[in-house]
């Protein structure tokens, strides 16, 4: 992730999501906490819009491992945001996946960040699993490049 703001252009898969009046802190911008949900269900959702993750059955599942944000603008309800997604880095169990979060139509990014999910068997969640075909070829969809 380079140091400068993103665009949208850097991103793959978008996911609009609206603010809500509880997201609001008590100096009437978005919490910084918000932001981590907002990573949080945009990756959740390319994985099951890709088919890969069922919730309630899925053998494998991403845990997070790392997660990173850097705020450049505020954002206040009863903005609309899309937040952005691309593959970073796929590795043998982990993946990188970085987040751009942009207010209204604005083109470049309110805040970036990363999550790094490693991969787990579900039953024990503790041992790494390679991950499966199926999310590689979602991942080459969004990889950055």
């Amino acid at each position: 992730m380079s140091k400068g703001r993103g665009t949208r252009a850097d991103y793959r898969f978008f996911l609009p999501i609206p603010t809500r009046w509880m997201d609001n802190d008590v100096y009437g911008h978005v919490n910084n906490v918000t932001y981590y949900s907002w990573f949080d269900t945009v990756v959740a959702r390319f994985l099951i819009d890709t088919g890969f993750l069922h919730i309630p059955t899925a053998p494998v599942i991403g845990l997070v491992v790392e997660t990173q944000c850097r705020y450049f603008a505020p954002i206040a309800f009863p903005d609309t945001v899309t937040a952005g997604l691309r593959c970073g880095r796929a590795g043998n169990t982990s993946v990188r996946y970085e987040i751009g979060i942009f207010r209204g139509d604005d083109e470049v990014a309110a805040a970036e960040g990363h999550f790094v999910h490693v991969y787990v068997d579900r039953a024990t969640q503790k041992t790494p699993t390679p991950l499966p075909a199926n999310l590689r070829a979602a991942l080459a969809g969004i990889t950055a490049g």
